[in-house]
């Protein structure tokens, strides 16, 4: 039996739209698969690998979200199945490594006490939250998600890329090649973790006798573990904070610890020294007083480029020439944004402070990619533009370092996550504080979810 349906003239033409939506949509999904699939080359453009030398007029060569080469143009010959991109007048840098950041609405430890390493940043990360698209449009690729400074420890920071599409936390994580996720712990002293009551430190020396205690404590669960060997019922009764504790004392994980002034970034070296922990300084503020004594115990700082003054009475101290300072002692030292202390959109001007108060500017723009990489135990796989790493990188309109460039274009792992040619993107990259606030509605200028990945 066969029914005859009439349709208006209406309705047909709603039908049509929404044939030719959905048609455009899966053209657009399977010419962007097959793009994925071909070896693309960008070609043309000025190449900062920021691992060997710049090359003038370059092609940066990627395949299935690697690196496969770069080179000079001139001596480029690319298979029948290369696409080619005009990347002429452009400048291919590797994208930027943030390793102090709290997009993704983090947040971490409670009001319970003020050592708690048991907290995990993986629990508390909205994914679809617009700030990671804010980081996007600055550049940034990859990046070391920290809870606060409120806590002597205030938990477990986490390592993500920036991949567009996140729907859940796993969408973003980094794996190492045991197969587990990556992250660090956030460790801080000075005035924001003394506070000084309810179990809270009080003063400095409470502060650095409190973790001082909880890492012994971490020992001798660790002792009694090892004493137990194969027998179950000497086993200590299982403890999420000293487990984490262990990892620290290990080395499996990174202590990432904020601290400004220098007489607290030499507690925390010793404290380092005492209980042989792998550690990143934060912040870092008077890192001009202790240059030297950083160097020498052979850890990485990663610093912020404040520009202008104010905040807590700790940081008055800062400089620009913390940075300079650290180079010329040998020490290893990165930016970060510490976002929203600094804008994410506008990462790229730390690099242009460290320049003007006295970096190098292959250190500067090293201190933007590499040597955050290096912090974040990711040197193997991003960081620079070298076969075989991660095809992450960022496509400028200009130098680097000129106030006069934008973030044209934002690649993680060979795919396109955030172009300024966009309507959206374009907003996101540019609009005042409510186009990366997901809770404004009034943003909303498109059809669809302005908040959410594409």
């Amino acid at each position: 039996r066969c029914t005859l349906t009439i349709l208006s003239n209406s309705t047909r033409g709603n039908l049509m739209k929404t044939f030719l939506f959905s048609f455009f949509t899966v053209f657009l999904f399977v010419t962007h698969s097959f793009a994925q699939e071909m070896r693309t080359a960008y070609v043309g453009a000025k190449i900062i690998p920021i691992v060997g030398n710049t090359i003038d007029n370059g092609y940066l060569l990627v395949h299935k979200g690697k690196i496969l080469a770069t080179g000079d143009a001139k001596d480029a010959v690319f298979t029948a199945d290369t696409r080619i991109v005009d990347a002429k007048n452009k400048v291919i840098m590797p994208g930027l490594v943030d390793t102090h950041s709290h997009i993704g609405e983090v947040s971490g430890a409670d009001r319970s006490g003020p050592i708690q390493p048991e907290v995990r940043t993986l629990d508390s990360i909205n994914p679809r939250a617009s700030s990671l698209q804010r980081a996007q449009a600055g550049g940034i690729t990859t990046a070391n998600i920290m809870p606060g400074s409120g806590h002597l420890d205030s938990g477990q920071t986490l390592y993500v890329k920036l991949r567009d599409g996140a729907t859940k936390i796993d969408d973003i994580l980094i794996y190492d090649k045991a197969g587990n996720y990556m992250g660090g712990i956030k460790f801080a002293n000075g005035t924001n973790s003394i506070r000084g009551t309810g179990g809270w430190p009080g003063t400095r020396a409470k502060s650095a006798a409190l973790v001082r205690a909880k890492f012994i404590k971490a020992q001798e669960y660790r002792e009694k573990i090892r004493k137990a060997g194969d027998d179950k019922t000497k086993m200590p009764p299982r403890n999420l904070a000293m487990e984490t504790l262990v990892e620290v004392l290990e080395g499996k994980r990174v202590v990432h610890h904020h601290t400004h002034r220098h007489d607290d970034v030499l507690t925390v070296l010793r404290l380092k020294k005492e209980f042989g922990f792998r550690l990143v300084l934060q912040h870092v503020s008077e890192a001009w007083k202790v240059a030297k004594e950083i160097a020498a115990a052979k850890v990485g700082s990663s610093i912020i480029m404040v520009d202008s003054p104010g905040g807590k009475l700790e940081a008055t101290d800062i400089k620009w020439e913390n940075g300079a300072a650290l180079e010329k002692a040998g020490a290893l030292v990165g930016f970060h944004t510490d976002d929203y202390i600094t804008d994410s959109r506008v990462f790229l001007r730390s690099a242009g402070f460290g320049v003007r108060s006295g970096m190098s500017r292959e250190k500067a723009l090293y201190a933007m990619t590499m040597a955050n990489a290096i912090m974040l135990d990711l040197g193997d796989r991003i960081g620079s533009l070298e076969k075989g790493k991660d095809a992450d990188f960022i496509i400028l309109s200009g130098d680097p370092l000129s106030v006069y460039t934008n973030v044209e274009q934002t690649f993680v792992e060979g795919k396109n996550v955030f172009n300024r040619n966009d309507a959206k993107d374009y907003l996101i990259a540019v609009g005042g504080y409510g186009a990366t606030n997901d809770r404004l509605v009034h943003i909303d200028c498109f059809d669809g979810d302005i908040g959410g990945h594409r």
